[in-house]
């Protein structure tokens, strides 16, 4: 999940949901046995820029409604034993606040953009770093 720029938007910035899982090539079987159980989803390549012999494959579900109805439930159910439960959990959050449209205004994407901060490989959001988000009273930028 991320904050991306979109200058078509009415605040220039669009939340990009996702849920996805990562493998080897050699463990396509587990990436299609998440997709079959689930049924929703697909298998992209990722292109590896490093020296690994064998390329990723990525398991993704971007569709809102398949993250709401679909995604959310099933790990609500079946929860998660790592660390990534809390990403989960950030993630599961982020998407209630999508459904009640909290993300279209700058409140709530500032809001969302610290979440995601947060979550897997926790990089600096760039809609945080922007002058769009500077410019904004310290308050909002400081949501908790």
């Amino acid at each position: 999940m991320s904050v991306v720029k979109n200058s078509g938007l009415r605040l220039g910035w669009q939340v990009q949901h996702e849920f996805s899982i990562t493998q080897l090539r050699s463990s396509r079987d587990a990436l299609e046995l998440a997709g079959s159980v689930l049924g929703v989803g697909s298998i992209i390549e990722n292109k590896r820029r490093d020296d690994h012999r064998e390329p990723l494959l990525r398991w993704s579900v971007k569709r809102r409604s398949d993250l709401v109805e679909v995604i959310v439930p099933f790990f609500e159910r079946n929860p998660l034993r790592t660390e990534k439960r809390n990403d989960f959990a950030r993630f599961r959050f982020v998407i209630g606040r999508m459904e009640r449209k909290l993300h279209l205004d700058e409140h709530g994407l500032v809001r969302i953009a610290q979440i995601t901060e947060q979550m897997n490989r926790r990089q600096r959001s760039r809609f945080l770093e922007s002058s769009e988000a500077i410019r904004q009273p310290p308050d909002i930028r400081r949501v908790r």
